[in-house]
């Protein structure tokens, strides 16, 4: 990817200086057993210990961190990537006659505090919708090529890419709509809503490298092919194979390897926001 000389992003907010824990205060076993059980079933520890009187205690320690040149250079191309999705749905945006609200990008180590919760690097990276950042670390980046094998910078460009996708769907109103959607349902439909969701951010992801190809040219030859491999490697299928060695799709939250791949390239070859309404496919 032609990365080098695009402008930085001023919407980079880094924090991985910062080392954030959390423990149960107060509540003894009793409270733990309750947190555990919580997190077993993908239910947020906080819903819980607002009933036990009890809650976590965030501790924040700012340490010194020695980063690496390679490290750097990779927090310097994410800036670049984010400014290139400001330029494009800038744009894209004022085009349909509305005005884009740029999001911020947190580069955190380890674990982090959002709007949306305490989260560690585990989950890998995410949207908060309520404080309107993507939050990132940069690890995740390098396990793309070591873990998942999905290596070249504009597989790295495209996970950027996909969670500013679902900074879009939040200005558009789409993800309030869909989470509200998804508190009537069972689980089953509620997933699927949320795999419609995800499909829309990997199309929005391909629009992007669109327009950032035919007005910046970034792209260079296998760029695509790593794109594609970065979604193909995150599908639930694959992932789903990896941990329980079988695949069980009612529980799919993403979409199948090919489903992402299929998006993305829709977003990729027509342009169009018009192309990405995966909930009438």
């Amino acid at each position: 990817m032609r990365w080098q000389s695009g402008r930085r992003s001023a919407n980079v907010e880094d924090r991985r200086g910062l080392r954030i824990s959390r423990k149960a205060a107060g509540g003894g076993i009793g409270t733990l057993l309750l947190v555990l059980v919580a997190l077993y079933f993908g239910i947020d520890p906080s819903v819980v210990l607002q009933g036990t009187g009890s809650g976590p205690a965030t501790s924040v320690e700012e340490v010194p961190v020695a980063r690496s040149a390679a490290e750097e250079e990779l927090a310097d191309f994410v800036a670049v990537v984010l400014a290139d999705t400001e330029d494009t749905w800038q744009e894209l945006f004022r085009r349909g006659g509305a005005a884009y609200r740029e999001p911020r990008l947190v580069l955190y180590s380890g674990a982090v505090e959002s709007a949306c919760g305490f989260a560690q690097s585990a989950v890998g990276p995410f949207y908060c919708p309520a404080d309107e950042k993507v939050y990132l670390d940069l690890a995740f980046l390098q396990d793309l090529k070591s873990r998942f094998g999905a290596p070249g910078d504009f597989a790295q460009a495209y996970v950027v890419a996909h969670e500013v996708g679902h900074h879009v769907q939040t200005l558009m109103g789409i993800t309030e709509e869909v989470q509200s959607a998804r508190r009537q349902l069972p689980e089953r439909e509620a997933n699927a809503l949320a795999v419609r969701l995800e499909l829309q951010a990997d199309c929005f992801a391909g629009l992007w490298a669109h327009h950032a190809q035919r007005s910046r040219g970034v792209i260079e030859e296998g760029d695509i092919e790593e794109a594609l491999g970065a979604a193909s490697a995150v599908g639930d299928d694959r992932l789903q194979m990896e941990a329980r060695g079988h695949v069980v799709p009612d529980a799919f939250t993403h979409g199948t390897s090919a489903q992402r791949v299929d998006w993305f390239k829709r977003g990729l070859t027509s342009g169009a926001i018009g192309a990405c309404n995966t909930f009438n496919d």
